[in-house]
């Protein structure tokens, strides 16, 4: 709940699961049968990971580019932030198999996209519209109390030490012909796990006394995996790192739940955090794994 009494929702990775959001969606009185905004001041913030591994991600690009118009005019509103995987949508269509400079062996938007999930159906159905839409997304925003991020990851720094100096740094590479820096936004917003394992409490806190907030709020992780469970068998979001960390990817594309999430988020009794992981930075791959 905000300041001004308005809720606040969260809604992890969707990856083109379209059915799957509307009827969490509805669940949470977010939108009618008709699939028309029904959630009023209501304030919903999509934190990335709209397109890949599943049937429609243009279809949910465009849904909540609507959501957002008729939100606005209820006195809501819906945002969004860039996912890792908006960044490879935009690298395939900008650059396609146009090999990337590398130590590390063949590497391309085109390879990245093919092994992590991307769907000709997507291509096909981006517009210029939807591309300029996705290239002016945030990467990361301070919602109350709240820090908003795709990636658990703390590699968002690269680009500035605040919030605006992270955002303008992102857009501006977005806005570039660079195929090399697409490159480095794309992998390093790949990374995961930073605030997992013995020293992850440690790291949320001092990004967050970086960037602001008393809680980092993020996708890109599918909870299953951080718990060691079936995806079904997910529930909830999955709060760790000593309460710094919510991770809120259901994991929809692998059989898990699309989790519309309150904010703050108030869980029952805590999980046992995995204070052995230590798996903060993959080198420089071709996929993601997950997220």
């Amino acid at each position: 709940m905000q300041e001004d009494g308005r809720s606040t929702f969260v809604v992890g990775d969707v990856h083109g699961h379209l059915d799957e959001l509307l009827a969490a969606l509805a669940d949470a009185g977010l939108v009618d049968e008709e699939t028309t905004w029904s959630g009023g001041g209501t304030h919903l913030w999509f934190l990335g990971d709209f397109v890949d591994r599943g049937p429609d991600g243009i279809g949910v690009i465009d849904l909540v580019m609507r959501l957002s118009e008729e939100a606005r005019a209820a006195g809501g509103q819906v945002q969004t932030l860039l996912g890792n995987h908006e960044i490879l949508l935009l690298g395939m269509y900008h650059f396609g198999d146009t090999e990337v400079p590398s130590d590390f062996g063949p590497r391309s938007f085109a390879r990245s996209w093919e092994l992590n999930g991307g769907q000709p159906s997507d291509q096909d159905a981006l517009t210029d519209a939807h591309v300029e839409w996705l290239t002016s997304r945030p990467a990361i925003a301070l919602v109350e109390n709240h820090l908003l991020m795709h990636s658990d990851t703390v590699e968002y720094l690269v680009w500035g030490g605040d919030i605006d100096e992270i955002n303008t740094g992102i857009h501006d590479v977005l806005r570039s012909e660079d195929l090399v820096e697409w490159w480095e936004v794309w992998r390093r917003l790949t990374t995961r796990h930073a605030f997992r394992g013995p020293h992850g409490a440690e790291t949320a806190s001092q990004l967050l006394t970086v960037l602001g907030g008393e809680r980092v709020v993020h996708g890109h992780s599918v909870i299953a995996d951080q718990l060691g469970i079936a995806p079904a068998q997910v529930e909830g979001p999955y709060e760790y790192a000593d309460g710094y960390a919510v991770g809120v990817d259901g994991g929809v594309f692998v059989g898990g739940p699309c989790l519309v999430v309150p904010l703050p988020w108030n869980p029952g009794p805590a999980e046992p955090d995995d204070a052995d992981a230590d798996d903060t930075a993959p080198d420089d791959t071709d996929t993601d794994t997950h997220g």
